[in-house]
């Protein structure tokens, strides 16, 4: 139950990963089909049945005040906490896919793939940094997201992150414990939580 959170997220991208438009007695040919769908009708696909929004959905206005209600969620093991701070599949449609370089060409990865492949690793991220640091009394001292943010449109992607720690035996330790945040209008979450444990 501990990772309920992400298993459904991870079970429901998965789900979509899956999912074909059309007959299910469609032969293997016609998924191959699909692959080769205009980025703009994958797009419209993949938004289907999401409500549109216009800006990320989160309270924290500092990367610094992200950082340290990841380490606060960390240490009280608090699964809900940390997927509310990550982007969700909505955000991920209107907001992100749109501007992504990976979404464009040479690239052209498809929205349903990128998504899922975002969510499988950010799950894996959570679980590791769970194990390694969950129930610990952790103390944020500092972090560096690296110099190379990147402007997507109106997004700045920065990371990977290094945090700087001390744990609970007051030891300081620097460990990679997230691959990127997402800013937008002053308003920072997880794109994802891939780290390096």
């Amino acid at each position: 139950m501990r990772f309920g959170a992400f298993t459904l997220i991870g079970l429901a991208t998965a789900g979509l990963a899956c999912d074909r438009p059309g007959n299910s007695s469609a032969s293997g040919a016609a998924s191959v089909v699909d692959s080769f769908l205009p980025r703009e009708e994958a797009l419209r696909r993949f938004q289907q049945n999401l409500s549109p929004v216009s800006r990320l959905e989160s309270s924290y206005r500092s990367r610094d005040s992200l950082l340290a209600a990841y380490v606060h969620a960390l240490a009280d093991r608090d699964t809900a906490a940390l997927a509310a701070m990550a982007v969700t599949r909505t955000e991920f449609a209107y907001l992100y896919y749109p501007t992504t370089p990976q979404s464009l060409p040479p690239y052209d990865l498809e929205p349903g793939l990128m998504w899922h492949l975002l969510r499988e690793r950010s799950e894996r991220g959570v679980r590791r940094a769970l194990a390694v640091y969950g129930g610990q009394r952790l103390r944020l001292l500092g972090h560096d997201c690296g110099t190379n943010s990147s402007r997507e449109g109106e997004n700045t992607v920065a990371g990977p992150c290094v945090l700087r720690l001390r744990d609970e035996r007051g030891k300081p330790v620097s460990v990679r414990l997230l691959t990127q945040i997402l800013e937008r209008d002053g308003r920072h979450k997880v794109l994802n939580y891939a780290n390096k444990l």
